[in-house]
This record gives structure tokens, C-alpha cells and sequence, in this order.
């Protein structure tokens, strides 16, 4: 109800939006939600832990995936095969948002365009499969899904990580749990990696949280809903400062200066442009599942990247198959 949430029309509340942020919740040309926030996930970067190292975390950090592992070979600190700091690690088990992109950038897609095959382009797949085979301990031994996520440590400043991959909401809880660090000056933002030889440049994948209405419920409660709907998102610079650094995708907050004056938010802005949203469906969750046994089953079973292609495959196209 487009008139209830607040708008002239459907082309106003177009027009009010960032650019395709509605197409996942648009069916036949009608909207269907509005996005209480959109995420997506840039490198946080601890520069005393760089400096450390002998490293210029301005000049030096990686721009691309090969460099990501040359870099946290020259960060890590072992005690035997363990890791007592860490370069940086991914964020299992999110194989979606950020793996799905790697395979991307090297021509690779999850699905065919019609949807109906599973895992296309094999090189790609491969070299994604290889990379993860390699980071692990089995290979050069940087990182693993057995180690405490990354992110849940590095607002600690315990010198146990360099670079986590996370959110813009990760600032607000960097203050809440250590203001001394977030205050120093000695974290920064920066964009997600490419493969030196990738075809495509694509960053990880945003996510988002949308306002519904239950269409069968009583028409005056659903005009009241999209009323309410229509006003919490009405305070998008509010939602920013005070609720955890929610960014709703709105053309009026990327263009204040609330958005524009948080440290590195151009980094996670200039990364959204070159990202698209998450692969989303009642079998995503299926999905992401299927693709997490493969990047582990190299990482941490010794199978080999062909071996993990081929189940992945079989195993994706059934389910889709099934839908």
C-alpha cells in the first residue's frame, strides 16, 4: 500500500531508492517489501598488527587474493600448525557471501541464467576450490573454520588478528567493546579482493532485511502496518547513528553528509556498487550447505578440489532439480 507507507505512487518510492534495491521483493512491477537495511561486508584492517610486520598497512594492504595470502604468510604467527595471529580468515560458514563472488570474479556463476543448471564454468570452481585448499592446513596453513571467527576478535586488539571481514555495524560494536581502539586511529576499511586475473570485479554480496505485510490478514491492519512501516524508515539517518549503524538504501542518507562523515562508509558504498545481493530462495539455505561441504572437504579432508567440484555439482543440481 503505497500510499499508506508514506508515497505518492510506486514511482515515488522508486525514486526514493538506491538503483535495483527493490528488484528482490518486486513480482509482475508491484513491491512487495522495503528494506529496513541493506549489508554487505568490506576487510577491517588492525594497522598495528601490519606495522608490526614490517608492513605499510596504507600502501601495503591487499588489493587482491593472491596478495591476501602472501600478506598474512608474512602476519601469521604459529606455535607449531597453530595459529596464534592470524592474517586474516573468512567468514564461515558464509559460503554465499563471499565464496560465491571469488568463483564470480573468475567467470564462474552458482546457477545458469535460467536457473536451471547448477555450477557453471569448472576452471573457475576449481581455482576458488584450489585457493580454500591452499589457505587451509593442509596447504599454507593462514586460517581454518576451526578457529573462532575473525570477526568476534578483532575489536579486541589482542594481536591475534590483522584483517576480518565484516559490516559497517562493525564500528558500533568496535566503540561499544573497545573504545580506546576504536578511538586510536589504528583501524581501517578497505575494499574486498579480486583475483589478480579475474574477468569480472565483484565484491561480496549484500543481504537485506525487508518490512513485509501479511496479505491475508485484516485490510485495516495491513494499512496500519505499511503506515508504521512507512514511518520507521522515515528515520534513516537515526537508524545509522543510533541503531547500530544500519545503512536503509535510501538516495536522501548515501547523499548526507550522516553517512558520508563515517569513517571509511565510501569503502563499503564503493563496494555495494560492484556487488549484487545474495543468492536468495527457499533452498538457499540447502544450497550454501552443500557448497560449505566442498570448500571444507578440501580445506580439512584432503579430497581434492575435482573430487569436491563433482559432488558440489550433483548435489546442487538435485536440489534445484527438486524445487
Amino acid at each position: 500500500d503505497y500510499q499508506a507507507a508514506g508515497y505518492a505512487s510506486k514511482q515515488d518510492l522508486l525514486d526514493k531508492y538506491m538503483d535495483g534495491v527493490l528488484d528482490t521483493v518486486t513480482v509482475d512491477g508491484e513491491v512487495y517489501g522495503l528494506p529496513l537495511e541493506l549489508t554487505n561486508w568490506c576487510i577491517y584492517l588492525n594497522k598495528k598488527v601490519f606495522r608490526s610486520a614490517g608492513l605499510d598497512p596504507e600502501k601495503d594492504y591487499p588489493k587482491t587474493w593472491e596478495e591476501m595470502a602472501d600478506i598474512s604468510e608474512k602476519l601469521v604467527i604459529r606455535d607449531g600448525d597453530i595459529l596464534i595471529r592470524r592474517g586474516f580468515d573468512f567468514r564461515y560458514p558464509y559460503y554465499l557471501t563471499f565464496f560465491v563472488p571469488m568463483v564470480e570474479q573468475l567467470g564462474g556463476d552458482l546457477l545458469s541464467s535460467d536457473g536451471k543448471k547448477a555450477i557453471i564454468g569448472d576452471e573457475a570452481w576449481l581455482k576458488a576450490l584450489t585457493y580454500m585448499q591452499q589457505w587451509g592446513p593442509s596447504g599454507r596453513n593462514l586460517g581454518s573454520p576451526t578457529y573462532k571467527n575473525a570477526r568476534n576478535l578483532f575489536n579486541q586488539d589482542n594481536n591475534d588478528i590483522a584483517m576480518a571481514h565484516t559490516g559497517l555495524y562493525q564500528q558500533g560494536r568496535i566503540e561499544k567493546d573497545n573504545p580506546a581502539f576504536f578511538k586510536s586511529g589504528e583501524w581501517m576499511v578497505i575494499p574486498y579482493p579480486t583475483f589478480k586475473d579475474a574477468v569480472r570485479d565483484v565484491a561480496a554480496c549484500y543481504y537485506g532485511h525487508f518490512f513485509m505485510v501479511n496479505a491475508d490478514s485484516d485490510p485495516a491492519v495491513q494499512k496500519a502496518a505499511w503506515k508504521l512501516a512507512g514511518f520507521l524508515l522515515s528515520h534513516g539517518e537515526e537508524y545509522l547513528t543510533r541503531g547500530g549503524n544500519i545503512i536503509q538504501p535510501t538516495k536522501a542518507l548515501f547523499a548526507s553528509d550522516t553517512l558520508k562523515n563515517m569513517p571509511y562508509s565510501q569503502v563499503f558504498i564503493d563496494d555495494m556498487a560492484r556487488s549484487h545481493m545474495i543468492y536468495y530462495g527457499e533452498n538457499s539455505a540447502q544450497i550454501q550447505t552443500q557448497i560449505r561441504n566442498a570448500v571444507e572437504s578440501v580445506m580439512l579432508s584432503g579430497v581434492s578440489p575435482e573430487k569436491a567440484l563433482a559432488t558440489l555439482r550433483a548435489s546442487v543440481q538435485e536440489i534445484i532439480d527438486e524445487q
